[in-house]
């Protein structure tokens, strides 16, 4: 077997070490594939069909604030200095938020009770997800799959903590309410060993998760990726800020970009996208011989 010559040697290592880089330089900006969507929104979006056709069709999903979350008329006042008032009563809300299966994902009934909304409604939609892309959860069970959800509100811990029923301060109301914990129990229920990570990042939460999500995608830290985000608004306290602050519109819409915009209206909703690199999402759709 004939020796190669040190130049020769070197050559072909330079060869081989510019090889990994075009590799390595390849998979950072290798697309993304969308492979499983789900969503819960405002206007009876319950999911993307219908969120497409609500967006077709040129309805609007906003309304007054429901009398299950809070009493409008008690904090209402036209007035952004009034005190303790909002100068909004509109908002996008979900039709319901309280209803759940704890024994569908092997939850007990006292610590589905000790739940932020927020993060029994993400669970949710991260199934719905994964049955939109025809992935069974049961398939992810110890892979890298990771979990990227964006969360900022607190609103269930702040009424907790405002009942003043110190009894219901358990262990479970720790995890119920942390946002760690949105995306760590779904990561803990499917699973999966891939990074589960939490985003606050106001009003950016979701879109930081889908880029973390694609990033590790691209980097390997995971081979799959559940990303989104979730906002529930149970509680007046946020909507007087912003209203002290004229951040809120008076009115039932929003003017973005138009020289009368006077503020945003507050919405709620989750939406999960199942994501893949293209390269593996193209060899996972190919059906097996």
């Amino acid at each position: 077997m004939n020796q190669l010559s040190p130049i020769k040697q070197a050559f072909v290592a330079l060869e081989e070490m510019r090889a990994r880089l075009e590799a390595e330089q390849r998979s950072h900006r290798e697309p993304v594939a969308v492979i499983g969507i789900g969503c819960r929104l405002p206007g009876g979006a319950h999911n993307p069909d219908a969120f497409w056709n609500l967006l077709t069709s040129g309805l609007s999903a906003i309304g007054e604030v429901p009398k299950d979350r809070w009493n409008v008329d008690a904090y209402y006042h036209p007035d952004p200095e009034e005190p303790g008032k909002m100068v909004s009563r509109w908002g996008g809300f979900l039709e319901e938020v309280s209803g759940f299966d704890p024994a569908f994902f092997s939850i007990s009934p006292r610590e589905a009770a000790r739940m932020d909304p927020q993060h029994r409604t993400v669970l949710e939609v991260v199934w719905e997800a994964l049955e939109d892309a025809a992935l069974p959860p049961a398939k992810l069970w110890g892979t890298r799959a990771g979990t990227y959800i964006g969360i900022s509100s607190s609103d269930y811990a702040n009424l907790t903590l405002a009942s003043g029923d110190v009894s219901l301060l358990d262990a479970h109301y720790a995890s119920g309410i942390a946002h760690s914990t949105a995306s760590g129990r779904i990561s803990y229920i499917l699973g999966l060993q891939g990074p589960s990570i939490s985003i606050d990042t106001a009003c950016s939460s979701s879109l930081v998760a889908v880029h973390l999500a694609c990033q590790g995608l691209r980097t390997g830290d995971c081979s799959l990726a559940l990303a989104g985000g979730v906002n529930v608004m149970l509680a007046p306290e946020t909507m007087i800020a912003l209203s002290r602050s004229r951040m809120l519109s008076p009115e039932d819409h929003v003017k973005a970009f138009d020289a009368a915009a006077d503020g945003f209206v507050r919405g709620e909703g989750c939406g999960v996208v199942v994501l893949k690199r293209l390269s593996d999402a193209v060899l996972w759709a190919i059906p097996e011989a």
